[in-house]
């Protein structure tokens, strides 16, 4: 069975220290999907930008900072405030977002208690597909069989 825990929030895209925009966006989880989070970025454009990364990343950015390369995570304060940064990079451009600390962290607590950190892979179904691959068939029984028999007789006739 498939879960999907999602939220929407409004987060900030940072343009300057002075200067920023509302982005809306929704956080998705899906227990299908157990190690990823996908953040979907309404920009005003016929379709949203579409993000996702490991949710080990989120969760650890709420608490320290984290991550290289595409998407890194980090907590901080601004006027005050409680903010998780997400600095996202591709091709196409890099984009800092400040998202609430609180709201962020009760989104990634329902996820945890949907699918508990390290039991993730069980939700996949990896062991049982190993082990249905894995299995011996008749087919097996055939093949292991060799397929040009002794050229020696086998009753001592010659």
């Amino acid at each position: 069975m498939n879960t999907v825990v999602e939220r929407e929030l409004e987060l900030k895209l940072i343009l300057s220290p002075e200067r920023s925009i509302p982005v809306p966006a929704r956080l998705t989880y899906r227990t299908n999907d157990p190690f990823a989070v996908h953040i979907a970025f309404h920009i005003g454009s016929e379709n949203p930008v579409n993000w996702t990364f490991a949710r080990e990343l989120l969760v650890e950015g709420v608490f320290r900072p984290c991550g290289h390369g595409d998407v890194r995570v980090w907590p901080t304060k601004v006027d005050g405030r409680s903010v998780i940064l997400m600095a996202l990079s591709s091709p196409d451009g890099d984009a800092l977002l400040e998202a609430p600390t609180a709201q962020v962290s009760a989104w990634l607590e329902r996820t945890l208690r949907a699918v508990p950190p390290g039991s993730e892979a069980e939700q996949l179904g990896i062991d049982d597909g190993l082990a249905e691959l894995l299995a011996p068939t008749v087919a097996d029984d055939l093949w292991l069989r060799d397929p040009w028999p002794s050229d020696e007789s086998q009753d001592g006739e010659g």
